[in-house]
């Protein structure tokens, strides 16, 4: 077995050395063949000096630098065609994903003939309010939108480097690897794995950027939202309905107010809610056919450091050429 871990950076000069040297540990200690990938997404600290510098002591270590900050997900596609070898492991640069976890994902990959395996952590590493609106996410992605292996989703993953034909063809802003690995991966499985508590810094996911996350993965995983936004028109005109049939009824009655302010606003409120939520849901579909349209790039590499680990590499970079070129030029 030979491995290549694709890390995506940013923010996090402070903890690559010590994660690289324990990467590196690791891997001699397994006795596989590896490389390490620091993809760079336009961090604007030091974390480019830093991957480089590493890239550049360590003949296992490759740099990678984005022209901006494209997003998390855009870093690990970017990544992961450039991998090298015949397994890839994704992990965080924080360190809350210990390196000396990677043989339990690799030797489950293997010893269960799987196609993906995601480390799913004992206690969850991140905070209250966070691991919640986790929990509430996959949960609905798992009952309301079908998808079985939702609950198990994490960013400490290993997957056979083959599943990356499958999406070739990828391209945009809104790119999410777990929904692309869905589309190719026939077996999935997980394992419980250590996390470790953050060292330094603090996330950068945003409510905002946690919350976009949120919807490329229910948009992306599924058209489910769009009969949603049907079931919510038919309740609200169902609700439209029983509101009428109670007015004509108070009439026929005599049981009437004047104002019927109470009801007419009610019914307005209602209704309104429904429409901007619709077309909300829609908007989005919209916009993602848009800006595929547009020829939006998933990422443009500004610069590498560091040389593939093995000849196989020149067929992994196949793509990256055509995902650079399509992207404008830098700022």
């Amino acid at each position: 077995m030979s491995v290549s871990v694709v890390i995506p950076c940013y923010r996090s000069a402070q903890t690559l050395p010590a994660l690289v040297s324990r990467l590196l540990a690791t891997l001699d200690a397994a006795a596989v063949r590896h490389e390490v990938v620091l993809v760079v997404d336009g961090s604007p600290d030091d974390t480019w000096a830093t991957a480089a510098g590493l890239a550049r002591r360590f003949p296992e270590v490759r740099a990678i630098h984005l022209s901006r900050n494209y997003g998390q997900h855009n870093a690990l596609i970017a990544g992961i065609r450039e991998a090298a070898f015949d397994v890839v492991v994704t992990m965080d640069d924080d360190l809350q994903h210990p390196p000396e976890q990677i043989p339990l994902l690799l030797a489950a990959l293997e010893g269960d003939r799987l196609d993906l395996v995601y480390g799913i952590p004992h206690e969850e590493e991140h905070g209250v309010l966070r691991s919640l609106a986790s929990r509430s996410v996959k949960a609905c992605m798992s009952g309301a939108l079908g998808i079985r292996t939702a609950r198990t989703i994490s960013a400490f993953r290993a997957f056979r480097t083959r599943l990356r034909d499958g999406f070739t063809a990828l391209s945009g802003p809104h790119a999410s690897i777990d929904v692309a690995l869905s589309w190719v991966a026939a077996r999935i499985g997980s394992v419980h794995v250590h996390m470790d508590e953050r060292r330094h810094g603090r996330s950068n996911y945003t409510a905002r950027l946690l919350f976009r996350h949120a919807f490329n993965m229910l948009l992306g995983y599924s058209s489910a939202p769009l009969r949603a936004a049907s079931y919510l028109g038919f309740l609200a005109g169902l609700v439209g309905l029983l509101l009428a049939a109670v007015v004509l009824w108070r009439f026929a009655t005599g049981d009437t107010t004047v104002a019927g302010f109470t009801s007419i606003a009610s019914m307005v409120a209602l209704f309104s809610s429904a429409q901007l939520i619709s077309i909300g849901v829609l908007g989005e579909y919209v916009g993602r056919v848009h800006a595929h349209g547009m020829g939006r790039p998933t990422y443009v590499v500004r610069e590498r450091v560091g040389s593939p680990a093995d000849p196989i590499a020149d067929a992994a970079n196949r793509y990256a050429p055509a995902a650079a070129a399509s992207g404008p030029g830098e700022p």
